[in-house]
């Protein structure tokens, strides 16, 4: 007789491992062939970068996304995590003791551990407006002090190391920058999937609590204070981590990376992306990255419009970049994301065309007011005119206007369609 009764199989758990595990896959292939397909040397140093700044901003999100400590000197972590790493290539180098490269990191994020051990003892008791002011006199004191001590930060110039005289690991020398990007890019991916399994763990979720009603957590027996110190503390140890592949990276550290310039700069990448979403300090890193390196080759007016898309993104989409995608998801739920797709192209090219219109204007008016006298000539989008000419402005002035009522007669046929996308329809299940 056949027996016919069902067999359980673990098919089911196997496949929810798997797919828990393919965005992982994806993105250590991702890192693994982006070498391949963008080999130049300038590229590879800042698809670096991008790496070390989502590392920190996904550290500085464990503070502000998770805790809800809004910290104004966090930079601090991260230079001394750089400024300690590189004291240790200079010990490597002088008395070649054999430390493998790849190993550095590591000292850069117990330094960050430790300093936030002792700057957490005090600043995590409270919260809100008043750990504010304690990082940023806590910053302020620390930037100072690197350009008084210089024998251990080294001043104004900084201080300075080889990393080449580290221990080979496996014949690789670190000569070459895509080696270093190999090790950095193991480091992203490492130190990414702690973080991400820290926010699913008892503690992460407490910082949640925590951040949205620490009485609450009071009452329930979790000590806010506590909960806010580990966040704390582990936030500084991967700033240190990313200071430490910063000092790798770049063979020098500088007062710069530990001023409130930097703070301002992650707090800003941070709120880009969106500081609610695990993602959106990734996003908010790798756009903000983009921009400053990018338009800086291009354009001197590159702050301007980085601080123009951040005014924007915090007017009219507070949640960050990630939040705008993450509002797409009821539509894709219900099937009829596909439906947005034509109304998006549709005003795609008024948009942008208004886009850089405003970026057109703001450069000719820059160059009028800056270039030396008698030099009306400029170049714009791969076209030269006369920077004087009314001509000129009256058609840059007039196409941008165009754009800008184009755009704005769209809106409602994008809002007709956003809500057609969004709306259950009658007669389905």
């Amino acid at each position: 007789m056949t027996d016919t009764t069902p067999q359980m199989t673990d098919t089911g758990p196997m496949g929810l491992r798997l797919k828990s595990a393919m965005p992982w896959l994806c993105a250590a292939l991702l890192l693994l062939i982006l070498p391949q397909i963008f080999s130049a040397n300038a590229t590879i140093t800042l698809m670096n970068q991008m790496a070390i700044t989502i590392i920190f901003a996904l550290a500085y999100n464990m503070l502000l996304g998770q805790g809800g400590m809004l910290s104004f000197g966090h930079a601090v972590f991260m230079g001394l995590g750089g400024v300690f790493a590189v004291h240790v290539m200079s010990y490597v180098e002088a008395f070649g003791a054999p430390l493998p490269l790849p190993l550095l990191p590591l000292f850069g994020g117990f330094a960050g551990l430790l300093l936030a051990c002792v700057i957490g003892s005090f600043s995590t008791r409270q919260a809100g407006t008043v750990f504010a002011m304690i990082s940023l006199g806590v910053g302020e004191l620390i930037a100072a002090c690197s350009l008084i001590f210089v024998t251990f930060f080294g001043g104004e110039t900084g201080v300075s190391a080889d990393r080449t005289y580290g221990l080979p690991v496996f014949g690789v020398e670190f000569l070459r920058q895509s080696e270093v990007y190999y090790l950095i890019a193991a480091w992203l991916l490492l130190s990414v999937f702690l973080m991400y399994l820290y926010t699913r763990t008892p503690m992460g979720r407490m910082a949640n609590a925590v951040r949205d009603n620490p009485e609450r957590a009071e009452f329930l027996g979790y000590s806010a204070r506590w909960v806010r110190f580990y966040s704390f503390i582990f936030s500084g140890f991967f700033a240190g981590i990313a200071g430490g592949l910063f000092a790798l990276n770049y063979e020098i550290m500088t007062s710069e990376s530990m001023s409130l310039v930097q703070s301002g700069k992650i707090l800003l990448i941070t709120f880009l992306g969106g500081m609610g979403y695990f993602v959106g300090p990734i996003i908010g890193a790798i756009v903000f990255t983009l921009l400053t390196t990018v338009l800086g080759r291009y354009t001197e007016l590159s702050a301007l419009y980085v601080g123009t898309v951040f005014v924007l993104t915090v007017m009219y989409c507070p949640r960050g970049l990630a939040g705008l995608l993450m509002m797409h998801e009821p539509a894709y739920r219900l099937g009829k994301l596909r439906r947005l797709v034509a109304p998006y192209l549709k005003v795609l090219i008024p948009v942008l065309v208004a886009t850089l219109g405003c970026a057109a204007l703001f450069e000719m008016l820059f160059h009028v007011r800056h270039a030396p006298p008698g030099d009306h000539e400029m170049r714009l989008y791969w076209v030269t005119f006369d920077s004087h000419s009314p001509i000129a402005w009256g058609i840059v002035i007039g196409v941008t206007l165009l754009a800008i009522m184009t755009t704005r007669a769209l809106i409602p046929h994008i809002k007709d369609a956003w809500h057609d996308a969004n709306t259950i329809d009658k007669g389905a299940s």
